[in-house]
């Protein structure tokens, strides 16, 4: 096991986070008159309080589902809030370096942008694969942050688990696993195993994908409590609205997760035999994701995406993506959806 707090910036190490009257107190057990917080005292709309600033009960819930110590889940304004807190903890601007595979998720490098750490992309081999040793000799003694998305947007596939922990345990950083779309993997709780034998894994998930929560911006991050511990200190006090909270527990209460999953794990199987059939497609991905990756026959990927655009269908153009050429990423939607974007391809 590695030593997490030689990773951390030292200013976060010395920091005394912002605390409310209620995390001071320990908790507001038994409380009916609430004069500590400079709210409103008019409850009119039922949104006059500060909400939870540790979300206690969705995390418990959430823990119940991921099989996770409470401890060991954070729980943020969508992944991005994640993704960026790991920078501001971790990395030093101006000095540190984060390195991370390409084609992948964009915000990675946003968030390096913003807070001026040197990005430094190393391609997937030419079938997708994870290239190992690229990765790590990528590395130097400032970088702090590896980067994996796995289910990997825009490429769909995992990297196998062996893979990944052996980035892991070579690496003297921190690894962080992005599982946005875990769910729809064949494998969706590889990393479980890994990250308990590697504590420098930070693993992100999300309500977004499988349980169709986009729109409230729940996002997951699991991982070693000390790690846990620096974010909730690094975040801002309030930083998921009450109304966030109180949806997603209804909703999880009765969520239909695993019946929708297994629907796109076969919309998907039945998409992609449809798409591989038509001439105008030259290559479909193999996907481990709730999206598919298409070449386009021909490099004629921009006329392919304004064809479809004419035909009120939305896909996202990926051909300026470096290792993505000439493709288009098609979300599996519903079999309607599904048998819609079939249609306008085949009258390309």
């Amino acid at each position: 096991m590695k030593n997490l707090s030689d990773f951390v910036r030292s200013n976060i190490l010395r920091l005394s986070p912002y605390s409310t009257a209620r995390d001071e107190a320990g908790g507001a057990e038994g409380i009916h008159i609430w004069l500590d917080a400079n709210e409103s005292p008019f409850g009119t709309h039922g949104v006059n309080r500060y909400p939870d600033p540790m979300q206690k009960a969705l995390k418990e819930k959430i823990a119940h589902i991921t099989a996770d110590p409470m401890e060991e889940i954070f729980i943020g304004n969508g992944s991005d809030e994640a993704i960026d807190l790991m920078y501001r903890i971790f990395c030093t601007p101006g000095r540190d370096n984060a390195v991370a595979i390409a084609p992948t998720y964009g915000m990675y490098k946003v968030c390096a942008d913003i807070n001026d750490i040197e990005y430094r992309p190393v391609a997937l081999n030419d079938d997708f694969s994870l290239p190992v040793e690229n990765m790590l000799a990528a590395c130097d003694s400032n970088t702090r942050l590896i980067w994996i998305c796995s289910p990997n947007n825009p490429t769909a596939n995992s990297f196998p688990p062996a893979q990944l922990e052996q980035i892991a345990s070579g690496f003297n950083g921190i690894l962080v696993i992005d599982g946005a779309y875990a769910d729809f993997s064949a494998d969706k709780d590889a990393v479980h195993a890994i990250r308990r034998r590697n504590n420098n894994i930070v693993w992100l998930r999300t309500l977004s994908k499988a349980f169709g929560m986009a729109a409230l911006r729940v996002g997951i991050a699991i991982a070693n409590p000390f790690v846990i511990s620096l974010m909730n200190r690094v975040k801002y006090p309030y930083n998921v609205n009450q109304l966030s909270q109180a949806k997603a527990l209804e909703i999880l209460e009765f969520e239909e997760a695993e019946a929708n999953v297994a629907m796109i794990k076969s919309e998907r199987a039945s998409l992609a035999n449809s798409l591989a059939s038509i001439p105008a497609i030259e290559f479909v991905y193999p996907s481990d994701s709730n999206f598919l990756l298409v070449k386009v026959a021909g490099g004629r990927a921009d006329e392919l995406y304004n064809h479809l655009r004419a035909h009120h269908i939305m896909v996202r153009n990926r051909s300026k993506v470096s290792g993505c050429e000439g493709s288009l990423r098609i979300t599996v939607g519903t079999p309607e959806e599904n048998s819609a974007v079939v249609s306008a391809i085949k009258n390309f």
